[in-house]
């Protein structure tokens, strides 16, 4: 071997124990910093770890056991709890009203963000629309139950539904011109059936027939005149329908007194045999008149449609509506937040498909429901999911807006949960297993968002 190849030798071995020595010391290095790693780690995670455990992991832990145990909590009952629950009859309703809200409420949330997203995204106005739905978002579940609670109320004066329900209704329905009025006791008068009144006897042309009426709300007097007795007319039966009252006291009964106020408006009917022969509608100074031929020798009748109480609407917060007209309040609330992330993921979708389908003739519904939809999918899930979640902790709307009349009616289990360990009837036991049960609903809900979250981050 030669000078040359030996030096070459020497060189290429020294220079290996130096990079492998290099190698070795960098290692070490490393190693030592990822050694120290894992401790700092801990001990930042540390505070969020204690808290953690103190207030997620204690307390599941503590429900699980305490629900093997009865009101009392000395008494091992094992899975009695848990037994009692699907035998309780209100729980079995706070169940089923957990299903309906899961399936309805987010559905029809997600469904109203997806629709304001897409109509919204052209319009010039648009940002001012989207935020006027989010807006409610802002507001509390207190408030917005008490808010909601006023909206639902039965009485129109005051219950914005029910104000536009009568409203519509009374556009197209006249109401009664006497609500609740009734005939003087011993005024002729006898109940005929379904509210209407009939007099005892028949009546006869060229004698005046008195109809005088009490209970006559104040409300309905307003512009009222005076009630003038009716004369007797050739060929005529005649009557006066009159407020039989006379305010400061002083009138005499059945008799028509000059201060006393006539009922106009009122319809009088004439019936011979069972049928209507004849009818008349009393005047402003509550007289009427009809013709012999047809009410000489008849009946006449008061129909109840002149006294049937005035439409109330809806109730709404009856035992059949209080469930869907809290969801209902619920979807005012978190439709602006599906819109908004809707539309966030729908500021990322090319636009250049949505032109291309255009180009090639798809029309705007085949764009929306081939194109648009399932590239949403991903942001159509996670909104969905994430109201699912929220829905099966739903209390706050459904404690303030139903009433007491209907609280059984609009139960959920957050709500079952809150009375069977706070309530008048206190058991723990029941109450923790409710809460266990709780838990094992949400945690399928957690696992499907966990996976797509993962699919997510693989991609």
């Amino acid at each position: 071997m030669s000078a040359v190849q030996v030096s070459k030798a020497s060189e290429s071995s020294v220079g290996g124990r130096r990079s492998g020595g290099g190698r070795r010391r960098g290692d070490r290095r490393r190693g030592g910093v990822l050694g120290t790693r894992p401790w700092t780690a801990a001990v930042f995670l540390l505070p969020a770890l204690l808290l953690l455990g103190a207030l997620v992991v204690y307390p599941i832990v503590f429900s699980v056991y305490r629900s093997l145990f009865d009101a009392s909590g000395n008494g091992f009952v094992g899975l009695g709890n848990y037994g009692a629950m699907f035998s309780d009859d209100g729980i079995r309703t706070a169940l089923r009203n957990n299903v309906i809200w899961v399936v309805v409420a987010p559905t029809v949330s997600t469904v109203l963000g997806l629709i304001f997203a897409v109509l919204t995204e052209r319009i010039r106005w648009g940002t001012a629309f989207k935020l006027i739905v989010f807006m409610p978002m802002a507001i509390s579940m207190l408030a917005a139950g008490i808010i909601f609670r006023l909206v639902y109320d039965q009485d129109p004066q005051r219950g914005v539904g029910n104000a536009v329900w009568v409203g519509i209704h009374d556009t197209f329905a006249d109401p009664a011109p006497f609500p609740g009025a009734k005939p003087r006791p011993k005024a002729g008068l006898a109940p005929s059936g379904g509210g209407a009144f009939t007099t005892r006897s028949a009546v006869r042309a060229g004698s005046p027939v008195k109809l005088p009426l009490v209970a006559v709300q104040p409300g309905d007097l307003r512009g009222a005149r005076s009630a003038a007795a009716a004369g007797s007319r050739p060929g005529e039966v005649t009557g006066t329908v009159w407020l039989d009252f006379t305010r400061g006291g002083g009138g005499r009964p059945g008799v028509v007194d000059g201060n006393e106020k006539a009922l106009a408006g009122l319809t009088v009917e004439a019936v011979r045999g069972g049928r209507v022969a004849g009818s008349a509608t009393t005047a402003a100074d509550g007289t009427f008149a009809l013709p012999a031929a047809q009410a000489d020798g008849a009946r006449l009748r008061l129909p109840a449609a002149n006294f049937a109480e005035a439409y109330r609407g809806v109730d709404w917060l009856g035992p059949a509506l209080v469930t869907p007209a809290i969801i209902g309040s619920y979807v005012w609330m978190w439709a602006g937040f599906a819109m908004v992330l809707i539309a966030a993921g729908l500021a990322g979708v090319p636009r250049e498909l949505l032109e291309a389908a255009r180009v090639d003739g798809a029309g705007e519904w085949q764009v929306f429901r081939r194109i648009t939809v399932p590239l949403l999918a991903p942001v159509l899930v996670v909104v969905l999911v994430t109201l699912m979640i929220n829905v099966l902790k739903i209390f706050d709307l459904v404690y303030i807006i139903a009433p007491g009349s209907s609280i059984r009616s609009a139960n959920v289990l957050a709500l079952q949960l809150f009375q069977s360990s706070f309530g008048t009837d206190v058991d723990e036991g029941l109450g923790s297993a409710i809460a266990v049960f709780l838990l094992l609903l949400v945690l399928p809900v957690m696992y499907v968002n966990l996976r797509r979250i993962r699919k997510e981050r693989r991609r």
